[in-house]
């Protein structure tokens, strides 16, 4: 096949768009008191009827269309997080979730958030998830449309957000080594980490085209290096190596990523299609109740537009 560069909006350089804030959504007094009216109603099952935000919810359909449409990423901010509950923190991030697509289970308990906390976990041990320690995390995608992050509380220091898009990151493969382009599009080995079995690895390209002229980037090297564990998974070809150096190299480049330090209320969409994100090291603080807190989400879109992102 050929490979070529993708053009659109999903294609943006962290250097020239981190002073905009075309990117950020803030809610005001009216949205919150919405938020806030919503969360105190809300029945068991939460929906985007059982949900009403009357003026908010126009809002979070147009931060949708920006992530399937535009750049791939939102940032809301002003969430009223502060004096909520854990509960009440939980049904506002998937109040506000529904607004922007379907949600998807996660984990074992197919449990419809996962909260994203320090537990402890060895970050070299191959079934730990990026959720469970304070460690660095290399740029990487969620296995679905979209993920969701609401921070509850931030870290003492670090724990600070980055993303690029894929997009451009791919665009400079092709133009500049086309050849390790070439070799995204064939199939990877990838590590589930649900134990040390056959059906933990499965094979994937990293880069999958669709209709359009758009790309999907389906791309973890945490998890890409600990499939290597699997008995039947072959070690890494010299070009596989080079391609996750160069990628990890560009992914690092100040000129493709934006950071973001989420602060308490600050909800952050990405298509998972377009963007990586990664995490930088945190510290804690000792007292349990201040702890880094974030609720994840993981959403999907529409089946008419899945085929398009």
């Amino acid at each position: 096949m050929t490979i070529a560069q993708v053009l659109g909006p999903g294609e943006w350089l962290g250097a020239e768009i981190r002073d905009s804030d075309a990117w950020r959504v803030s809610l005001d007094e009216g949205h919150r008191q919405e938020v806030m009216a919503a969360v105190r109603a809300a029945p068991g099952e939460i929906t985007r009827e059982s949900f009403p935000l009357p003026t908010l919810g126009p809002v979070l359909r147009g931060a949708r269309e920006e992530l399937v449409d535009g750049r791939g990423f939102v940032l809301i901010q002003g969430v009223p997080t502060e004096g909520m509950s854990e509960r009440q923190c939980e049904i506002a991030a998937l109040g506000l979730a529904c607004h922007v697509g379907g949600i998807v289970p996660q984990g074992p308990d197919q449990a419809p958030l996962m909260h994203v906390r320090d537990t402890g976990a060895d970050p070299a041990q191959a079934r730990t998830r990026s959720y469970e320690h304070s460690g660095r995390l290399g740029y990487h995608s969620d296995p679905t449309d979209i993920v969701a992050l609401l921070c509850v509380r931030p870290a003492k220091a670090g724990g600070l957000s980055a993303i690029v898009s894929s997009v451009a990151v791919h665009n400079e493969l092709v133009r500049t080594r086309p050849d390790l382009a070439e070799l995204l599009y064939q199939p990877w080995w990838h590590d589930r980490r649900t134990g040390d079995g056959p059906d933990s690895f499965f094979t994937k390209p990293i880069c999958v085209p669709h209709t359009g002229g758009r790309l999907s980037v389906s791309y973890g090297p945490d998890y890409l290096r600990s499939a290597q564990r699997g008995a039947h998974v072959p070690a890494f070809t010299h070009a596989q190596e080079e391609a996750m150096d160069l990628l990890d190299r560009l992914t690092n480049d100040p000129r493709f990523a934006l950071t973001m330090d989420l602060r308490a209320g600050d909800m952050q969409f990405l298509n998972n299609h377009v963007v990586l994100h990664s995490r930088t090291a945190y510290e804690d603080h000792p007292e349990p109740e201040r702890r880094r807190h974030l609720l994840r989400l993981w959403l999907t879109i529409d089946a008419p537009r899945l085929e398009s992102t």
